[in-house]
């Protein structure tokens, strides 16, 4: 069965749409299937994907509100290494419909179970709020991914989230939890950044990904030119922290079914 990540954190510009894109073409890269859901009206996941937001026929609102098939929603990225769920402004109609459905915060979860066996992963890109769009995402995902800057700010909207997802495991998904936390836009010259990431690696321990996200011209440059960093430039060292993070996520991924396995052994 596929693991479902949703890639959350309700403060904006941590660099969660850069992380869901790049973390699905470099899972992509390893030969894993991949499918990239992009649940924030913004689109930039989709457009990052090299696929233009306003001339795709279906989006998540089709899948959500209408509840078409998956398989009929679903398409690929530009460079054909993953399959995408597009997103673009009626995406924010989609969040409206939802208040008042049937329903309405297992619809996700509902539309990926018939194709949930076709993928090694699927990530979701949360839109930074928790709307009915972000709590679908959490009730469809078995785990959350949180991608976050080493600032003062960061480390208070953190906090938050993990109310939020705490919250949520005990409503609507009791197998919720954190995947992992991912430091990204990372500067070590900053003793701001360093205090940070040491409190992260205090208070988490090993949910703090080893894999660090570098601030990096070419991670910046890339979603201009519609393509993961790996298509634009996989030298750069951007490319090379989602390769690094990728790598770390099915070594995670490999570790928990062994547990798995051992435990339903014994029992």
């Amino acid at each position: 069965m596929g693991r479902i990540i949703a890639i959350a954190n309700q403060k904006g510009g941590v660099g969660k749409t850069t992380t869901a894109v790049n973390l699905a073409a470099s899972m992509a890269a390893t030969r894993r299937k991949v499918l990239l859901i992009d649940l924030d009206p913004q689109g930039n996941a989709t457009m990052g994907s090299g696929v233009d937001k306003y001339e795709v026929e279906n989006t998540a609102y089709e899948l959500l509100v209408d509840q078409k098939p998956a398989k009929e929603v679903i398409i690929t990225d530009t460079n054909g290494k993953y399959h995408l769920v597009a997103a673009n402004g009626d995406t924010t109609a989609a969040d409206i419909k939802l208040m008042e459905a049937f329903a309405r915060e297992q619809r996700l979860a509902n539309a990926l179970r018939p194709i949930v066996d076709d993928y090694d992963f699927i990530f979701i890109d949360c839109p930074p709020s928790l709307s009915m769009l972000t709590v679908n995402a959490m009730a469809a995902a078995d785990s959350v991914l949180v991608p976050m800057q080493c600032e003062y700010y960061a480390l208070e909207g953190l906090t938050a989230l993990m109310d939020t997802i705490e919250r949520l495991a005990e409503a609507v998904n009791p197998r919720l939890g954190i995947e992992g936390i991912l430091r990204t836009m990372y500067d070590p010259r900053n003793r701001l950044a360093n205090d940070v990431s040491e409190q992260l690696k205090t208070h988490f321990g090993d949910k703090v990904y080893r894999t660090v996200i570098p601030r990096n011209v070419r991670l910046a440059e890339a979603p201009s030119f519609g393509a993961p960093v790996m298509y634009y430039d996989k030298s750069s060292t951007g490319a090379k922290a989602y390769l690094s993070l990728a790598g770390e996520l099915i070594r995670r991924e490999g570790k928990l079914k062994k547990a798995e396995a051992a435990a339903e052994a014994q029992g």
